[in-house]
Order: C-alpha cells, then sequence, then structure tokens
C-alpha cells in the first residue's frame, strides 16, 4: 500500500468511525432540545470550516463557490443537510439509534435508485435484487413498528438527494461546508436568540460541561466531511463504498449493546435482509470493478 493510500485508508477509517460513534455524543447532550442543539451545530461549524479553510490556504476555491448558480446549489443541499442533521439529533435523544442506522444501511441503495430514476443510469440484475431484498426489509420493520420507519426514510432520502445536489455542483468540499453553514447560520442565530429571551432560554446549555461539548459540535461536524474529501482523492470508489458500513454498524452496535434498544426477531428479519442487500450490492461492485480493469487493461495491451 503506497503512502498516499495509507493516508486515504486512515482518513477514511476516522471520518465513518467519527459517524458511527455521534449518537454517544448527542446522548451526552440529550438534555438540550434537538432544535437548541442544531443551532448550536450550524453556528459553530461556520468558525471551524473558517479555520480549516485558513489552515489549508485555499480561498481561491470559496470566492469560486460564491457564484449565482453554485449559491443557488448551495443553498437547496444547506436545506436538506440541515433537515438530515435535526431528524438525527431527534432520534438520539428518542432512542431510535437503531432505525436511524437502517436509513444509512439503505442509501447506497437508494443512491443507485436514484441514479436510475433521475440519471438514466443502467441497473444491473444484482442491483436491483439488492434494491428488492432492502425493500424487503423496510416493509417487514413498517410491519413491526406498526408505521413506515419515517426516521430511517428521511434520513437517507435527504442524505441522498444532498449528495445529489452536491455532485451537480463543482466546488470544494471545504468551500462548500463553510458555505453552507453560513447560509443556515443567519437562522440559527435568530432562533437562538429568540431562545436566549425566553424565560427558560439559555445560551450555552446548563453550562458546566455542556459549554465545551457545544463547541465541539463545530469540530465534529467539519472534521469527518473533511478526511472524507481526502480519503475520495487518494482511494478507489469501490473502497470508500466498502467502508462506508463502519458508520451505520457502530450507530447499530451502540444502539443495541449501549442504549439498549429492542432488538428482537421481527427485527433481526428486517435487517438480515438489509445486510443480505448490502452483501448482494458490494459482491456486485466488487465484480464490476475487477471487470472493468481487466477491460482497461486489455485496451490497454490493444494499443
Amino acid at each position: 500500500m503506497s503512502p498516499a493510500m495509507r493516508l486515504g485508508f486512515l482518513c477514511c477509517l476516522g471520518c465513518y468511525t467519527i459517524w458511527g460513534c455521534l449518537p454517544l455524543y448527542f446522548r451526552a447532550l440529550d438534555h438540550i432540545a434537538p432544535n437548541e442543539m442544531l443551532a448550536h451545530r450550524i453556528i459553530w461549524s461556520v468558525p471551524t470550516g473558517l479555520i480549516f479553510m485558513a489552515i489549508a490556504r485555499n480561498w481561491s476555491e470559496l470566492k469560486a463557490a460564491l457564484t449565482r448558480r453554485r449559491i443557488i446549489y448551495l443553498t437547496g443541499s444547506a436545506l436538506l443537510i440541515g433537515l438530515n442533521w435535526l431528524i438525527y439529533i431527534w432520534a438520539v435523544g428518542q432512542e431510535r439509534v437503531m432505525e436511524a442506522s437502517l436509513g444509512y444501511y439503505i442509501n447506497p441503495l437508494v443512491n443507485v435508485l436514484i441514479g436510475a430514476v433521475f440519471f438514466a443510469e443502467h441497473l444491473r440484475i444484482a442491483q436491483w435484487v439488492a434494491v428488492g431484498l432492502a425493500t424487503i426489509g423496510v416493509t417487514i420493520m413498517t410491519m413491526a413498528l406498526g408505521s413506515l420507519p419515517w426516521v430511517a426514510l428521511v434520513l437517507c432520502f435527504t442524505f441522498a438527494f444532498y449528495s445529489v445536489i452536491r455532485k451537480q455542483v463543482q466546488v470544494d468540499s471545504r468551500a462548500g461546508f463553510v458555505v453552507e453553514a453560513a447560509i443556515l447560520a443567519p437562522l440559527a442565530l435568530i432562533w437562538l436568540g429568540w431562545f436566549v429571551g425566553q424565560p427558560s432560554g439559555r445560551l450555552m446549555g446548563e453550562g458546566g460541561m455542556d459549554i465545551p461539548l457545544l463547541l465541539a459540535s463545530g469540530p465534529i461536524t467539519a472534521v469527518p466531511l473533511i478526511l472524507f474529501a481526502v480519503a475520495a482523492k487518494r482511494l478507489r470508489f469501490s473502497t470508500i463504498g466498502m467502508m462506508q458500513y463502519i458508520g451505520p454498524t457502530l450507530q447499530f452496535l451502540i444502539a443495541v449493546a449501549l442504549f439498549k434498544e429492542p432488538f428482537g426477531q421481527t427485527h433481526a428479519w428486517a435487517f438480515g435482509f438489509i445486510w443480505l442487500a448490502l452483501i448482494v450490492f458490494s459482491t456486485d461492485s466488487l465484480v464490476g470493478d475487477a471487470k472493468a480493469k481487466r477491460l482497461a487493461r486489455a485496451a490497454a495491451s490493444v494499443r
């Protein structure tokens, strides 16, 4: 493994580990309302992002992101990621981490489906099988809950369409993150100012350890995104695709082993179909990647 690939692997492992362990952070602050937590996460993301921009000295990328067209796209992606953050924070406080992990398990499959519906991308038979198996898993979970697993679906689709928008607008990941946070920051500041003025309002939680934990919401949000950007430039897409399951797996284990969320036979069947779908999907991706490499080598030898 080359030094560049090693760095990419470590950064990828780091970002998905941080994302997977986020329930522990939000559970430590579960006495803070989700909208209050979201406001702090947005506000402290702005200076954090600017600090990382200063370290990288890529202010030109930030300037390039401030065109009218890109701001329109980034406004849409900012609203989607803001909703995603809010629902995730709420889910942790409501002891629905396992359902949240389900959303991120099925996210890759939904991405494939979106590619077929909106971008006319051709799906292989194995990919359709994987989508079908995932649908069965979601149906079983619906039967277990007595209603649609809306937390999983909202998290999945907001992040999927967030990814679609970010794919359409070519901006540096750090610059895009700063612009998105800056777009949401005025709303967060207005809300937090109103909240502080209420009889029960407070600026930094209940004080004490809440202060450093709330200030840490910026780095906790920005660091994994930056690590992911570093990894994406150094690793094959298939490698990143396989490693992305680290996040929801850690969330699932935390939900069951640490938070003691209920996990019965019906849940086992639902997750079993989801995991089987991911095995089919990942195997097909690996086989397709290997076939593409063989064809590329054969074409190169002919030339």
